[in-house]
């Protein structure tokens, strides 16, 4: 749990409270669908909603974005998912590109990696990029959206008190600087953060386990020579740092660094600006010169709801899930429960959809924060050993990893974020394609590719598609009234033949059904018709 000192400060005001017809309505108003937080989750998964036509009303209890870091590692799917709501280049522009990460013991350099060893993908593997800024470029969009006619709207100041289930609707009170109001909505999408009051009004748990440890952030602004990587230390050769230590580059000068303080600490003590600087300088050296720009202390934690649907109420972010930071899994797969979530809802709400479909965004998202939880536990156990025994394993891994490549799988300084693979769930189809590559397998996201001067992942657009690859199918298929759009690639269009290494595998040719949030329902050798309208039934919770 990251607990922000101070107190909230503004740091940028995107959507100052103004005071709305429905605060004098004399009944309340409804509204097809509600979400509480203008976080990064919350107006992803509107931006996503309004572009399908959905209208969707943001509520937020401040002004915009709070000041501090907070988030800073953005992963290469999450910038996929905020490219095709169409805010993706404008990060990754802002933000500094990384794909290499070293590890270090003490002074020794044990091993590095990259996260990005191929080519052939619009978005790199990382970026890091203040969670102000992430939030910001996605309030930007929906602004341009606005303009567009697109309906979304979000009201600042405007603070969830209550909330009640009228088995077809639900009633919320609302507190704002004019009084207190109420509205009505069919829909209620909780983005409201780790101690997410909507969670604590309906009695609902959460999870999990806290470790016993603190981690100190301290993000200075200095101009440094160091390259622009991930460093990460084991028993740091430099005094005051803790066991372990963390150092990156953000925009702007602004380098993040994680010292590992221990269970038993006095926090006041250890945020007092003279300790923290203590702290930095023994490890950038006395003569360093720098500001502190923002500092917090947060507490390891990995824990979940135990759904993320009640009934008319569905979870996201924070509010449905928490891991500890080291790996980036926080924000990157909140954005994946956003793009999971729309297309379903979109789909209900329009009738073409059975109600039970919003059950299958409980069942695969859970099953991506177990994924997500089962490697921040492993990391965190491996980063703060708590037994001897423990700590003499650890300790002999990382001085194996040095000189032995076998060894390095595992070191465990934070599994970094991937996006999970919906392996054996309800949605997922068949895999009649032998030979086909695993990584686009059904249940997989799919993987980029160039196609001359564009990417795969930008021409498969918002609704099902049917890809293929030297595979003759029709251009236009229909299924219970869903539209299947066909994207016909051969040969011809794969000149690096990235397309031919990711999706035929051993084949000649290969046909895939894609779903809306672009991961693999089930993919053929050749286009069967009957397969394909069997896929997109079940892919819809049909089958």
């Amino acid at each position: 749990m990251m607990n922000m000192e101070p107190r909230y400060r503004l740091a940028f005001e995107l959507y100052p409270y103004e005071k709305h017809a429905d605060q004098d309505a004399s009944v309340p108003v409804r509204h097809p669908i509600v979400i509480v937080g203008a976080g990064p989750i919350g107006v992803a998964t509107a931006l996503d909603l309004g572009q399908r036509g959905q209208p969707v009303l943001v509520l937020d209890d401040h002004e915009g974005i709070g000041e501090g870091s907070r988030a800073i590692c953005f992963s290469q799917r999450c910038l996929e998912i905020a490219d095709r709501l169409g805010c993706g280049e404008a990060m990754v522009e802002k933000g500094v590109v990384w794909n290499l990460g070293k590890v270090f013991h003490g002074e020794d350099r044990v091993f590095e990696f990259n996260l990005q060893p191929e080519g052939g993908h619009k978005n790199p593997a990382f970026i890091n990029l203040q969670q102000p800024y992430f939030e910001r470029f996605l309030v930007d969009h929906v602004r341009a959206e606005q303009a567009k006619g697109t309906p979304i709207e979000i009201r600042g100041r405007n603070r969830v008190m209550a909330l009640e289930d009228k088995d077809d609707h639900i009633l919320l009170s609302i507190e704002t600087p004019d009084g207190p109001y109420q509205i009505e909505t069919d829909w209620l999408i909780a983005c409201d953060g780790a101690r997410s009051p909507l969670r604590d009004m309906m009695g609902l748990g959460f999870e999990g386990r806290v470790f016993e440890d603190n981690f100190l952030i301290a993000d200075v602004k200095m101009t440094a020579d160091f390259p622009t990587e991930r460093w990460f230390w084991f028993e740091p050769p430099f005094k005051e740092s803790g066991q372990s230590a963390l150092l990156h580059k953000q925009p702007d000068d602004i380098w993040r660094i994680d010292f590992q303080l221990g269970w038993d600490i006095d926090r006041e003590k250890e945020l007092d600006v003279s300790n923290i600087r203590a702290r930095v300088d023994a490890m950038l050296g006395p003569d360093a010169e720098y500001e502190l720009e923002w500092t917090s202390i947060y507490t390891f934690q990995c824990r979940r709801m135990e759904a993320f649907r009640h009934g008319r109420v569905m979870f996201a972010g924070d509010a449905a899930h928490q891991v500890s930071p080291f790996g980036a899994r926080g924000a990157n797969s909140g954005m994946q429960d956003a793009e999971n979530l729309a297309w379903k809802l979109d789909l209900v709400i329009r009738g073409l959809a059975p109600d039970s479909l919003l059950d299958t965004y409980s069942e695969e998202r859970v099953y991506g924060a177990d994924e997500n939880i089962l490697n921040s536990t492993r990391a965190t156990d491996f980063i703060t050993p708590k037994t001897e025994i423990s700590t003499l394993f650890r300790n002999a891994v990382l001085h194996l990893a040095h000189d032995h490549p076998f060894a390095r799988p595992l070191v465990n300084s934070g599994r970094l974020s991937v996006p999970c693979t919906y392996d054996g769930l309800s949605l997922t189809g068949d895999d009649a394609l032998p030979g086909g590559p695993g990584r686009t397998r059904p249940g997989a996201p799919c993987v980029d590719a160039p196609l001359g001067s564009q990417f795969l992942l930008n021409t498969l657009g918002q609704g099902f598609t049917l890809l293929t690859i030297d595979a003759e199918a029709p251009d236009d298929l229909t299924e219970v009234q869903i539209p299947i759009t066909r994207l016909a690639l051969s040969a011809e269009d794969d000149a690096t033949g990235a397309l031919a290494e990711r999706y035929l595998g051993d084949t000649q040719s290969a046909v895939y059904l894609i779903r809306p949030d672009h991961h693999v329902v089930a993919r053929w050798a050749a286009f069967d018709e009957g397969a394909t309208r069997t896929a997109l039934r079940r892919a819809i919770g049909q089958e």
